[in-house]
């Protein structure tokens, strides 16, 4: 049986592991691991994000 995780919206809290910024994109990791990122930085990683099937969820 699979289990469903939810993860809660992005807040004013939650910044971008590249620069800091306000995040505003959450990159779901194969491993189940997360990465959030700027609106910059999810487009300048967004294809290799991509590549590596991660899923990214914007908010």
């Amino acid at each position: 049986m699979a289990t469903l995780l939810t993860r809660p919206k992005l807040s004013a809290v939650d910044r971008c592991d590249r620069c800091g910024a306000a995040a505003s994109v959450r990159a779901i990791l194969p491993s189940g691991g997360e990465l959030l990122f700027c609106g910059h930085h999810a487009r300048e990683h967004g294809t290799k994000l991509r590549e590596l099937s991660a899923e990214l969820r914007e908010g």
